[in-house]
């Protein structure tokens, strides 16, 4: 490990807008998270995506070029999947099939009968009928399981609205409040820590939401920083009341911090 009067020991990395957007790498993050791995610094690559199976997660982002293990992925869904094991409920999971494969071993509902609703990123629930079926069962007695709560999030194309907004809904019309998985959620941060083996104020959380990244990791009490790529907007920093740590354009200038810049 590199030596310098630093605190920080592990980095938890967001992937998508911070490793890459979509299919295409942030400029330099490959060799930036290469340098760090190789300077000794404990890594984990924590992400909120439900689209893809923690196996799909680790080919693409080996393909990509970056060298990461599939046990240094800690994903929203495997969350989920934690969080069903222990409560032995069974669910209706509205999610890309995908990440069905990774809830094999969950006894599994009708959205009707289920005891739990697992809402992530798929496009069956973007249609009133689905979402009035969702608040029927909730009110019935079902568990809101949100795999995240995001907003929006950055893809080639643009600005992408994300499930957050039918999550609220849900929440609102249905008088509840939904267990929410993923960031900024303080026990995804917990589990993360855990595997990392460190304590919350000697590790970082590197990522491109203000909100759910930096604020969640930040009150789980870690540090917070914040990279200027992916769904990163000037105007958040303006209105937000979440203050990162550091602000670095992007991952690439991540390696010249650590080793430069020691943190209080």
């Amino acid at each position: 490990m590199v030596e310098n009067d630093r605190t920080i020991r592990g980095l938890l990395f967001d992937l998508d807008g911070v490793l890459y957007v979509d299919s295409q790498p942030i400029p330099g993050a490959v060799e930036a998270v290469a340098k760090i791995k190789a300077g000794g610094w404990i890594c984990r690559f924590v992400t909120n995506t439900s689209t893809l199976s923690l196996a799909t997660l680790e080919r693409k982002i080996r393909a990509l070029g970056f060298p990461v293990e599939r046990s240094e992925i800690i994903s929203a869904p495997q969350a989920v999947l934690r969080h069903l094991r222990a409560t032995g409920l069974n669910a209706h999971l509205l999610l890309e099939d995908d990440v069905k494969a990774d809830f094999a071993g969950i006894p599994q509902a009708s959205m009707e009968d289920a005891e739990a609703l697992v809402l992530g990123d798929t496009a069956a629930v973007w249609t009133h009928d689905c979402l009035d079926r969702m608040f029927n069962a909730i009110m019935r007695g079902a568990q809101l399981i949100a795999v995240h709560k995001n907003r929006f999030w950055q893809t080639g194309q643009g600005l992408r609205m994300d499930i957050g907004g039918l999550v609220a809904a849900l929440e609102y019309c249905a008088g509840v409040r939904a267990w929410v998985m993923g960031k900024p959620s303080a026990d995804f941060f917990a589990v993360a820590l855990r595997d990392m083996g460190l304590p919350p104020e000697q590790a970082a959380i590197v990522g491109d939401d203000l909100e759910a990244d930096i604020g969640g990791g930040q009150a789980a009490g870690l540090r917070g920083i914040l990279v200027r790529t992916g769904k990163f907007r000037p105007s958040q920093l303006e209105t937000g009341s979440v203050q990162p740590d550091r602000i670095i354009e992007s991952i690439a200038d991540l390696p010249g911090l650590l080793i430069d810049t020691p943190f209080p």
